[in-house]
């Protein structure tokens, strides 16, 4: 009988762990190449898994409702086509992790230590093995070796944790990041009764810090690297009073903290505004309008604005750009990501829309409308999330004026468009005097990396935008 492992896949360049929410096939069953396994749900998609090759499926691993790590063996499928032998389901041994996943907000990422760690001979051949069958029971070494990935085991030496003290909620016990991210968080939070700590040193305002909710009632201390030195930053409990209402953050909603506070540590982030008159874009939309309807298209200002940011990230490419390590990565590709707030507003999804820069404007129209549909019924797939060059966010449909926001990294700036809304601005009239007028307007902000691209540059591709916008051409569609 010759197995092959079916392991979680990584639906997404941040994805770190997927809900297998359904099984497609019963251990027995035969299935082809391609077909159909199994279903997952993680914090951007949910798909169908494709079997790797055909055969009969012989062992699930991972029962239907748990969430596992990418890379994590679900299940096994023979491919000689012998019939299922009974057996009791063994812990799936964990894969190579080929990077670190970021953990939660109690751990600051050493980014010049994660890729030497990801290159290292030694790490790449670290996997959990199984223990070898012996009379006598499995050494402490064997245990904590079978029960926790190298990622885990990372986290604990850098917190000097035992990993024999971690309790596991993983498959056979194994330790997980959460858990040991929590009893990491655990431990931090000083009990009443404890001496009291030594005084936190002093925090400049602009040091960086990264924090973890205290249990109620105390008041915990997380003991923060930043550039060699370690500072102790007291976190003050919440308090929970009578009528309160207190939930768990969505594995969305922990995704996108996670990301947020690794942008804001990794990237020096400025923001520059610029103000827009958008009245020859609105007299333009309302007389296309009719000919998108025609063809059952909604044409909003949202494609007038990205034919103007393609134009200016073509002639300022520098903005079209990813950090890796000490260098710049120009996409030759112009990718737009495009968020999107889902779930009523309470989460937000950024889908990607490819090769933006070869579309007309009926293209771009037709393009993010469809990503913003399958967004908001949850029906993205794997490519639609995946390859982002420049982002854009619009806090203006909820009637803001601007907002400064995070890059998505890891790209170098976003953009973030306010409302157009009509105001009084002072024009030139027919014979060049300056007149009070009434305009469509609106604000634009440009967040960047500074590390990349400097103040000058952010102006100049703003007024590119601004001037694309402003003195658009009339028989684009």
């Amino acid at each position: 009988m010759s197995k092959v492992d079916v392991i979680m896949p990584q639906m997404g360049e941040s994805i770190a762990e997927g809900t297998l929410t359904r099984w497609l096939k019963e251990i027995g069953e035969t299935v082809e190449r391609d077909e159909d396994l199994f279903e997952i749900s993680t914090d951007k998609v949910d798909a169908d898994i494709p079997s790797p090759v055909a055969g009969t499926l012989v062992e699930i691993l991972v029962e239907e409702g748990a969430t596992v790590e990418v890379n994590t063996v679900v299940a096994r499928i023979d491919t000689e086509g012998g019939a299922a032998a009974p057996s009791d389901p063994q812990p799936a041994a964990e894969p190579v992790e080929e990077e670190p996943v970021l953990p939660l907000a109690a751990e600051p990422v050493d980014e010049a230590a994660a890729p030497a760690a990801a290159t290292e001979p030694a790490a790449a051949a670290e996997a959990p093995a199984p223990a070898a069958a012996t009379d006598g029971p499995e050494s402490r070494e064997e245990r904590i070796l079978g029960k926790s990935t190298p990622l885990v085991r990372k986290i604990a030496a850098e917190h000097d944790v035992d990993l024999a003290d971690v309790e596991g909620s993983g498959i056979a016990g194994r330790v997980t990041r959460d858990d040991i991210l929590a009893y990491i968080e655990t431990r931090a939070a000083a009990p009443a009764t404890a001496p009291a700590a030594t005084p936190a040193p002093a925090v400049s305002a602009g040091a960086p810090a990264a924090s973890a909710p205290a249990a109620p009632g105390q008041a915990g201390m997380m003991q923060v690297p930043i550039h060699g030195a370690t500072l102790d930053i007291r976190i003050p409990p919440v308090p929970i009073r009578d009528g309160d209402t207190v939930e768990e953050m969505s594995r969305v909603r922990l995704r996108t903290m996670e990301h947020m506070l690794l942008s804001k540590r990794v990237s020096a982030h400025v923001t520059s505004v610029n103000e827009i008159d958008f009245e020859h874009v609105v007299r333009l939309r309302k007389k296309l309008k009719p000919k998108f309807a025609e063809q059952g298209i909604k044409l909003t200002y949202g494609p007038f604005i990205m034919k103007a940011v393609v134009e200016a990230l073509r002639e300022y490419p520098i903005l079209n750009a990813s950090v890796d390590g000490t260098r710049v990565v120009y996409h030759r590709d112009i990718n737009l990501g495009i968020a999107v707030a889902v779930a009523d507003g309470k989460e937000l999804i950024v889908p990607v829309l490819k090769n933006a820069d070869q579309l007309s404007l009926m293209g771009l129209t037709t393009g993010a409308n469809d990503l913003a549909e399958k967004a908001r019924t949850k029906t993205l797939d794997f490519a639609d999330i995946e390859g982002g060059s420049f982002t854009i966010t619009n806090v203006g449909v909820f009637g803001n004026q601007f907002g400064m926001p995070i890059i998505n990294q890891p790209q170098v700036a976003i953009l973030g468009t306010g409302v157009i809304e009509k105001r009084p601005v002072v024009v030139q009239d027919t014979m060049g005097n300056d007149v009070v007028g009434i305009r469509h307007m609106s604000y634009f902000a440009l967040s960047y990396d500074h590390r990349v691209v400097d103040g000058a540059i952010a102006a100049f591709w703003l007024n590119k935008v601004k001037d694309v916008l402003e003195n658009f051409p009339e028989d684009v569609i």
